[in-house]
């Protein structure tokens, strides 16, 4: 019988990289999806066929228990979340319901139906905010800069808690930035390799962005979906930063992006003050050493490859 597997947020860019992994190692899979969100499948459209998609929320931990009943899952990946940074100092309470509160739903959950099924809490770099060292691993201490940041440390935590109060099997990946193709708009790295696509056809012709002097830990997310299944594959729970080691600033975003269809960033660039966090995150880099001995993971495509790919996809599909 296959093994069967739930993911919240499948329909996310990370949800859809990841059920295509779980499909691939011969799973039954079904995704977590709110009626608000069931007509933005589009990441998953290609493999739609092939999930089951229930109906629950974060917000409701009685539709959690009904779906965990019903599909009975070995392994559940908590994915969802209000996960975009920006909006949450403009929507702090529904990003603590969703990002911090949910975890402790679906983790209650789990202890009510079946205590044996293995946990996955998407974690965040986020949550090391004003860092206290670099690189950062897993026994750097948190100072979060954003209620999303905020909102991280406590769904880390109660993830913690839950497997030492229950003996849950529950691990969480302190994973750092990680995009593709499938990344939101709202993100920076979209967001520029979007703009250098409509300024390439002529659609427009400035990008405006804020601090491009935050520096980042930028990998694959179809890499890093595959740590989160080797964590639940193991004898043994436990939490893992997941990253490159290496760091790029968004000025260096901007000019890969802009290089890779050959314009200068210079030339299209425009600071917006706008766009600048209230409180901002500076430098996150990340140690993954500990992921790299124990998991044997390591990541497949570095940062020029990724922002090259994402350009390249966002010009093909202007041309559609």
């Amino acid at each position: 019988m296959a093994k069967r597997a739930l993911i919240t947020g499948i329909t996310g860019q990370d949800g859809s990289y990841l059920a295509e992994l779980l499909l691939s190692e011969g799973y039954e899979v079904a995704g977590l999806v709110r009626r608000t969100s069931t007509d933005n499948i589009s990441r998953i459209s290609h493999i739609q066929d092939r999930l089951t998609l229930v109906s629950g929320d974060l917000m409701d931990e009685v539709s959690i228990i009904n779906v965990l009943r019903d599909f009975r899952p070995a392994e559940v990946y908590n994915l969802a979340a209000q996960s975009f940074v920006q909006a949450s100092w403009t929507q702090p309470v529904l990003t603590g319901e969703a990002t911090a509160l949910g975890v402790t739903r679906v983790l209650d959950a789990i202890r009510i139906v079946d205590p044996e099924i293995r946990f996955y809490q998407a974690s965040s770099s986020e949550m090391f905010g004003r860092v206290r060292s670099v690189p950062q691993n897993e026994e750097t201490d948190f100072y979060p800069r954003s209620p999303y940041g905020v909102a991280k440390v406590y769904g880390h935590w109660i993830t913690v808690n839950y497997r030492e109060s229950y003996n849950l099997h529950a691990s969480s990946g302190i994973l750092f930035n990680h995009e593709s193709p499938r990344r939101g708009l709202q993100f920076v790295t979209r967001k520029v390799t979007h703009g250098v696509a409509r300024i390439k056809a002529g659609l427009d012709s400035e990008l405006r962005l804020g601090n491009l002097e935050a520096q980042r830990d930028w990998g694959y997310a179809a890499d890093y979906v595959r740590a989160m299944w080797i964590m639940l594959q193991r004898d043994t729970p436990d939490d893992y930063v997941i990253a490159t080691g290496q760091t790029h600033s968004v000025r260096e975003l901007c000019e890969v992006a802009f290089g890779a269809a050959g314009l200068d960033y210079e030339k299209h660039v425009v600071i917006d003050r706008a766009f600048i966090r209230p409180a901002e995150v500076d430098l996150l880099v990340g140690d993954a050493s500990k992921a790299q001995r124990v998991l044997g993971w390591k990541c497949g495509v570095d940062f020029y490859e990724l922002i090259e790919m994402m350009v390249a996809a966002d010009m093909e599909a202007l041309k559609g």
